[in-house]
């Protein structure tokens, strides 16, 4: 026989899984009338006391939560995942993953089974709606948002995405190239939520734009590409780099160097100049960002490297903190880092 499950009881009872929660632990203030009817439906369901027991947080459960985008389309979240788990074993902890796929409802679902698994902390990379975040504050799970800021508010770990973005260009400078185009990711796509901060496309684009000012060179529209970096339901290809580098490649000016602000866009750069004839770098340079794929591909790409090391670990012993002490500490911005590879070189067209 089915076993009821949390948020089968808040549905009957017409509540969220956090008030649920909060009945069951006597935590936090729930109306007489609600309490009431979350009780009847513990009842009417047969939610058994032992799984009220192993649900929620009256012990720990040297458990955490890790709520990701989709760890098939982009190796980011993978590695990020990767070195949060594995400063969580090295603490006698196991992680939980979900991938919401860039579903506000899926992100939902996945936070309700954090919940029922009575998770101590649920790290976000990244996370998609502020309201869903609110459930484990209501529950009293710490949150922490890394890399994107989605939910003001909630602790985060950044990501200064500047510094790197602004080593790519003086790099691509110093080269001698003169027409650099970008790109990247557009900000009014992308973007979820308010935040005190830049996004990440803006830090990534202001940086670009910022190294040109440096060198003396004029912005030129035509050389800025923005969009999507990939799509989930294609899988992740790099069809959009791809897309964009053709366009570039059809100006009568072309770029020669283009800085992709995403490995896989970087990759769908690179198929579309090897079809062009072209060659990298010798006719034109790349810079990616990330250094997920950078090793993989031909030539082996000069990247701006993501800490996602430090950011996984970074955000297990935070959320640990919080665990603990009952309030996440304040983490600085992680840097980004240029890596150099086998994809730019010297310029051979600055005219």
């Amino acid at each position: 026989m089915k076993s009821t499950t949390l948020m089968e009881v808040a549905q009957r009872a017409g509540v969220s899984t956090a008030t649920v929660a909060r009945v069951l632990k006597s935590n936090g203030y729930v109306s007489n009338e609600t309490k009431d009817r979350v009780e009847a439906a513990i009842k009417a369901t047969g939610y058994r006391p032992n799984a009220v027991a192993r649900g929620l947080r009256q012990q720990r459960s040297f458990t955490i939560g890790h709520m990701l985008t989709a760890i098939t389309v982009n190796p980011f979240f993978v590695n990020v995942a990767h070195w949060a788990e594995e400063e969580a074993l090295e603490h006698g902890y196991k992680t939980f993953l979900f991938n919401h796929n860039g579903e506000a409802d899926r992100e939902r679902r996945g936070i309700e089974r954090f919940i029922e698994r009575r998770v101590d902390a649920v790290l976000f990379t990244n996370a998609i709606a502020g309201e869903n975040i609110a459930l484990l504050t209501e529950a009293g799970i710490p949150a922490l948002q890394l890399e994107r800021i989605r939910a003001v508010g909630v602790p985060s770990i950044r990501v200064d995405n500047r510094v790197g973005a602004l080593q790519a260009m003086r790099h691509l400078v110093e080269l001698g190239h003169r027409r650099i185009a970008f790109v990247g990711g557009d900000h009014k796509l992308i973007h979820r939520g308010e935040s005190p901060y830049p996004s990440v496309e803006q830090e990534r684009l202001g940086a670009y734009h910022e190294g040109l000012a440096a060198a003396g060179i004029a912005a030129d529209p035509d050389y800025q590409r923005l969009g999507l970096y990939y799509s989930i339901a294609e899988g992740g290809s790099g069809i959009e780099g791809y897309r964009h580098t053709m366009a570039l490649l059809d100006l009568p000016n072309r770029p020669t160097a283009i800085f992709a602000t995403c490995d896989i866009l970087a990759a769908g750069a690179l198929q579309a100049i090897y079809e062009r004839g072209l060659r990298v770098p010798n006719d034109i340079s790349v810079v990616g960002f990330d250094d997920t794929l950078a090793v993989n591909l031909t030539p082996q790409l000069t990247t701006v490297a993501q800490p996602m090391e430090e950011l996984g670990r970074a955000g297990f012993r935070t959320a640990l903190a919080a665990i603990e002490g009952g309030t996440c500490p304040e983490v600085a911005p992680l840097p980004s880092r240029l890596v150099l590879r086998r994809s730019t070189a010297i310029a051979t067209h600055t005219n």
